[in-house]
């Protein structure tokens, strides 16, 4: 189960407006690679809608069945918007369906000869 927390307001390059709607999963306790320990946080995921700002706002609070799952994909570079770190990450978050989730932990990958 995840909770729509917040939306954010998009421009394309046409210079039209679009809507994310932020969604985060539960509670998970995480082991620090820095410290080890262990501490509590919740993924957040960004999911594109067709709603207008109006209806973003009214969502906020709302569950959703499915998850925020870790996915892997390319390199790419991330500005911490609090700190201003620039870091290389390798994953991002998605949201996923119930459906999908499943699918998702149940791939068995084969090695190729």
């Amino acid at each position: 189960m995840v909770k729509i927390v917040d939306f954010k307001v998009y421009k394309r390059e046409d210079e039209t407006e679009f809507c994310v709607l932020i969604v985060q999963g539960g509670v998970e306790a995480v082991k620090s690679k820095e410290t080890g320990k262990i501490y509590l946080t919740a993924r957040q995921a960004r999911v594109p809608s067709t709603f207008d700002a109006t209806t973003c706002k009214s969502l906020v609070g709302t569950d959703l069945d499915g998850f925020v799952s870790k996915v892997e994909v390319e390199p790419y570079e991330y500005i911490d918007e609090k700190t201003g770190d620039v870091l290389n990450l390798t994953h991002r978050y998605e949201y996923l369906t119930e459906q999908e989730h499943v699918l998702n932990e149940n791939v068995v990958y084969e090695e190729v000869i």
